[in-house]
């Protein structure tokens, strides 16, 4: 069983930044996949990144792609989100999810966090 709680969610302006945080317990993530997911009201849950358990490959979502760098310190069991030029349609619930694989599909994670909300005015 592992434990994921996510952190850093708020408001903040269009074009501002955050960076969000993904700290793991009850399993050392560092053989594992990590990904961030989101999910806006009224919407299905859609991939945002990914990143392999060597930290060697990242994949994005065409829509975050050159705004938002996925990031992972085995060492601290943490994995990150840093979101800049943020978007109002950028905010929703920010998960991560840990897996065998990085894929974009939610189905392939096994173990999700509650969310962080983010949300960005216009």
């Amino acid at each position: 069983q592992v434990q994921l709680v996510e952190s850093g969610g708020g408001l903040v302006q269009a074009g501002g930044s955050l960076r969000l945080s993904c700290a793991a317990s009850g399993r050392t993530i560092s053989p594992y996949a990590m990904g961030w997911f989101r999910q806006a009201p009224g919407k299905e849950r859609e991939f945002v990144a990914t990143i392999r358990s060597s930290g060697s490959s990242t994949y994005y979502a065409d829509s975050v792609k050159g705004r938002f760098t996925i990031s992972r310190d085995d060492a601290k069991n943490t994995v990150y989100l840093q979101m800049n030029s943020l978007k109002p349609e950028d905010t929703a619930v920010y998960y991560c999810a840990i897996g065998l694989s990085a894929t974009y599909s939610p189905r392939r994670y096994d173990y999700w966090g509650q969310g962080t909300q983010v949300t960005v005015s216009s």
